[in-house]
C-alpha cells in the first residue's frame, strides 16, 4: 500500500501562486502505471476533481475551473505528484488532496476509482 503525504498549502492573497506537493512512500508510485490524481474539498461542499496526470506525465486533465490557472506534474524518480496553483481566487480555498488510480482508470474525475489518498494540505486564498 502506498502512502500519500501532501503538503506545500498556506495562506495566500487573491492572485498569488503556491505548489503543492504529494509525496509516495511505500512503493514506487509509477511502478504500475498509476495515474494520479488532486482533489479539493470546501467547507460544506462535497470533494470535487480537480486535476489527473497519466503515469509517465505524458496526459493531464483538468477541471474546467482550473483550465489555464493550475497545472499537474509528476516526477517519477522522486516519487513526488505536484500542482502548481497560478492566480488564485477566494473560491480556490479548500483542502487539496492527492490519490492515486489504477493505470486503466486514467482520465476518470469519479473519486471512487482512485484508491490510496493522502491527509490533505489546506489552501487558504484572502485578502
Amino acid at each position: 500500500q502506498v502512502q500519500l503525504v501532501e503538503s506545500g498549502g498556506g495562506l495566500v492573497q487573491p492572485g498569488d501562486s503556491l505548489r503543492l506537493s504529494c509525496a509516495a512512500s511505500g512503493r514506487t508510485f509509477s511502478r504500475n502505471g498509476e495515474a494520479m490524481g488532486w482533489f479539493r474539498q470546501s467547507p460544506g461542499k462535497e470533494r470535487e476533481f480537480v486535476a489527473t496526470i497519466n503515469w509517465n506525465g505524458g496526459s493531464t486533465k483538468y477541471a474546467d475551473f482550473v483550465k489555464g490557472r493550475f497545472t499537474i506534474s509528476r516526477d517519477n524518480a522522486k516519487n513526488t505528484v505536484y500542482l502548481q496553483m497560478n492566480s488564485l481566487k477566494p473560491e480556490d480555498t479548500a483542502v487539496y488532496y492527492c490519490a492515486t488510480a489504477p493505470y486503466n482508470k486514467y482520465g476518470s474525475t469519479n473519486q471512487a476509482d482512485f484508491g490510496s489518498w493522502g491527509q490533505g494540505t489546506q489552501v487558504t486564498v484572502s485578502s
